[in-house]
């Protein structure tokens, strides 16, 4: 798991962020265990305490359940319902944003299309 850490925002919350994006991703899928708490503490040079902080919001949103003795699961229907939750954020609050910008620069649906093709 790489993660580029950034100065604005806690470790803890980049963690978390990591972690759904890999789900999103299907590398942690509905089932899997997580990596322990003293691997991505060892792995990222990070305090343990914040490792549980990370996977105690997940718990929290309940993308995730502890299982005692056995660790962290990826609980069933955690990615789909991720991918419904990020669909509905993207739709509501960044593509406005993105569509506004379009506006503004003018770019057509077949500017945007080409662009795409020649980046991918």
């Amino acid at each position: 798991m790489q993660i580029s850490w950034n100065d604005t925002d806690p470790i803890y919350r980049q963690l978390r962020d990591r972690i759904v994006e890999l789900m999103l991703e299907g590398i942690y899928a509905d089932g899997d265990a997580l990596p322990s708490v003293r691997q991505i503490a060892s792995d990222h040079r990070i305090n343990p305490i914040t490792v549980s902080k990370a996977y105690q919001l997940l718990v929290d949103d309940g993308l995730v359940e502890k299982r005692r003795g056995l660790g962290m699961y990826v609980v069933e229907g955690a990615g789909s319902r991720l991918t419904n939750v990020e669909r509905q954020k993207f739709v509501n609050e960044e593509w406005p944003r993105v569509w506004d910008k379009i506006e503004r620069l003018g770019l057509s649906a077949a500017e945007l299309l080409a662009s795409r093709g020649r980046s991918a």
